[in-house]
């Protein structure tokens, strides 16, 4: 089978599977626009991109109607560049990065769409707010100054194990860590919808727990080249 008719027939799969009401980002980065370009024939319309310069130069090459997610570690001195350009960047992961977001969308004239990225897994490495922290920045209301940014919810990932108990746990905490926002801390947030969560090895456990955007790389496109 070609790459062509694979890609095509993986999007058709996954949008047949996902629940009413649960949305699809396909992850693209490392890949290149002819691979999105497949996708976006099987009416797959959000892609997902980590790196500024790709998103950049992907942007130019594809169709306007599609809604970019940035979905990587976002530089402060990146923002700049990708301000006006994506529909949401999901991976907010401090407090700062978030002001930067904020003043230049106002430079810019628009408004930009962010989630808060929560870090529940077990890797070290991983970026985002610990649950504390999340809870604390909504409870003292800092959301309030902001001027041109919207926060539409929350994204995290699940634990890199096997272990499918912890990753059902760690997706219950993202998603109860967004419930405890939006019914008791803030319910008066307005557009606090989304909780993305789920990749390709586990967004069915994802979904089970309350997720409503998954991001699915490899089991659309394959493994990357590096």
């Amino acid at each position: 089978m070609d790459m062509q008719s694979s890609i095509q027939e993986k999007i058709r799969e996954l949008h047949a599977l996902l629940p009413q009401g649960v949305e699809l980002v396909a992850v693209s980065k490392f890949h290149p626009a002819e691979a999105v370009r497949e996708a976006y024939e099987a009416g797959q319309r959000i892609f997902g991109e980590s790196r500024a310069q790709e998103l950049l130069a992907k942007i130019t090459e594809l169709p306007d109607d599609i809604r970019w997610h940035f979905i990587g570690h976002l530089q402060t001195n990146k923002v700049k560049s990708i301000i006006g350009k994506t529909a949401m960047i999901e991976s907010v992961d401090t407090e700062k990065l978030l002001d930067v977001i904020d003043k230049e969308s106002v430079k810019a004239g628009v408004v930009s769409n962010v989630l808060m990225q929560l870090h529940v897994a077990r890797e070290e490495t991983k970026f985002g707010f610990s649950v504390d922290e999340l809870l604390s920045y909504f409870r003292e209301r800092r959301f309030e100054n902001l001027k041109a940014t919207h926060i539409c919810g929350v994204m995290g990932m699940a634990s890199n194990v096997e272990d499918e108990t912890r990753i059902r746990e760690d997706f219950s905490t993202i998603a109860g860590t967004f419930r405890t926002i939006k019914e008791e801390i803030a319910p008066d947030l307005r557009g606090f919808e989304t909780i993305s969560m789920g990749m390709s090895g586990d967004w069915p456990l994802a979904v089970k727990e309350g997720s409503n955007l998954v991001r699915v790389g490899t089991a659309i496109f394959g493994q990357r080249e590096y």
